[in-house]
């Protein structure tokens, strides 16, 4: 079942509910109502018989005595003539006198005509229903006392009967046209909220179906919806650009593949001669087939780190830039024997500790491979969480500096130069994971200087405070 549908059913579903709801609640009182005033007329029209009854008695007795009494007034034809009401006297022994409301004769049980002979003045049953000739009646039994028997009241209540089934009707037609109101709101209103999930959903399968597919959803609104679908076209565009990233990778690392294995093949060949060579053209050609080699495992390496120096799976903790600059300053010393300089505060940032001292090797292993003079050593420089690496090498023409970051790519000055084209291109990617950026120019009285920042926010409190005393140190 699809989400509209899913909306739609719920919407009905609570559509029936408060239909159901309120159409019973408006029933019942209803319902109630009728019962209430149908007991009250009744216990009306008892209690004024009685009352009549009571009146012609005490008159009955008076005439016998010689008194005069004012009559009461004649409410039995008023009272019967608005009800309806069938009223009639049940005496000791069972007779019925009937005594106004339309001439129907109400059953006599064994319960009125034992009221009828013991009961005690205004002693009564309960309201009940009984059915006189297929007509229901509500009656009502009050006990008269002194002889006189018991009274007997009944009202119809069919019509009442046959009213509230109408009502019923009317409630349930209502009720329907609720329902159905409510399917149709509901299906607009669930058209309306999913009509730009479908959307999404559309893009997604077209997506997921040729990666290669440029897409973008319209962004409607600030809700959860809109969020979406701006988050979808972030990661769509993300998605294309690691895609071009991939592939001009590929395409770059195949070129730069293409050369050494080259030359080892055409090596391969000439060791099939290998005999025929003289020791000292042997000596070289394995001298040239172990630098290739050495050159295309470094390639590979620095292929594997670029791969995954966006996507390693290393946990951000807090950095301190100075330690960081000391390990890769060791690691340097230890390969090439080259000095190295530090001056730094004590940023501290929050990052990936690998990442950040990969960059910072590389620049140092960049910075001693153009710099031959081994008697000054190489400067890293620390400030605010901006780290560069200057050097007395022949520097970057301003033609390279806005290239020196990009993969496999080589200055004039570095194409004799053992390398891969690689370890910038790294320092750029660990950069922008830091939300940082890369730059690269002359330093000041000759050489390179080149280095990365690392976001403001990314600085921890505490870190890299205007009066920090900087670390002079030299390694």
């Amino acid at each position: 079942m699809s989400l509209r549908s899913r909306f739609t059913l719920s919407f009905t579903v609570a559509g029936v509910l408060v239909a159901a709801f309120v159409g019973v609640l408006n029933y019942r009182a209803a319902s109630e109502h009728v019962v209430a005033q149908a007991n009250r007329t009744l216990w009306l029209v008892t209690t004024a018989m009685a009352h009549e009854q009571s009146t012609h008695q005490a008159l009955s007795d008076a005439d016998t005595r010689g008194q005069a009494l004012a009559p009461a007034p004649d409410r039995l034809g008023t009272v019967g003539e608005a009800e309806q009401a069938i009223v009639q006297v049940v005496a000791r022994d069972g007779t019925v006198t009937h005594l106004g409301g339309p001439d129907v004769a109400l059953p006599v049980s064994d319960s009125v005509r034992a009221l009828a002979a013991s009961g005690v003045p205004g002693q009564g049953e309960e309201t009940t229903e009984i059915v006189v000739d297929g007509d229901v009646y509500c009656q009502r039994i009050v006990a008269l006392g002194r002889d006189r028997g018991a009274l007997q009241a009944a009202i119809p209540i069919g019509p009442t009967r046959d009213g509230l089934n109408s009502m019923a009707k009317q409630i349930a037609g209502g009720a329907l046209a609720v329902v159905l109101a409510a399917a149709i709101a509901g299906w607009l209103l669930a058209r309306c909220i999913t009509r730009r999930l479908v959307r999404l959903a559309a893009a997604a399968e077209e997506v997921s179906g040729d990666c290669h597919v440029a897409w973008e959803v319209s962004v409607d609104g600030r809700d959860e919806v809109g969020r979406l679908a701006a988050s979808f076209n972030r990661m769509i565009g993300r998605l294309a650009a690691a895609r071009e990233a991939q592939e001009r990778l590929v395409q770059d690392a195949a070129h730069e593949l293409r050369t050494p294995l080259t030359s080892l093949s055409t090596n391969a060949g000439v060791l099939r001669r290998v005999g025929e060579l003289s020791p000292h053209a042997r000596e070289r050609l394995l001298d040239d087939v172990e630098g290739e080699t050495r050159e295309l495992s470094h390639l590979v390496d620095e292929l594997v780190e670029l791969a995954l120096s966006r996507d390693r799976d290393e946990a951000e903790e807090s950095v301190e830039l100075a330690s960081v600059a000391h390990r890769a300053a060791r690691r340097v010393y230890r390969r090439a024997g080259r000095l190295v300089h530090i001056d730094a505060d004590d940023s501290v940032v929050h990052g990936r500790r690998h990442g950040l001292e990969r960059a910072v090797g590389n620049l140092l292993g960049n910075a001693a491979k153009f710099d031959s003079d081994a008697a000054e050593p190489i400067t890293v420089h620390i400030r605010k969480g901006t780290i560069t690496v200057s050097d007395r090498g022949p520097g970057i023409a301003a033609a390279d500096a806005a290239r020196v970051f990009d993969r496999f790519y080589r200055a004039d000055t570095a194409r004799g130069l053992p390398g891969s084209g690689l370890g910038l291109a790294i320092v750029r990617d660990v950069a922008e994971t830091h939300g940082g950026t890369v730059f690269a120019g002359t330093r000041p009285g000759g050489g390179a200087a080149v280095g990365f920042t690392v976001s403001s926010s990314r600085l921890l409190p505490g870190g890299a405070p205007d009066s920090a005393e900087p670390l002079d140190e030299r390694l």
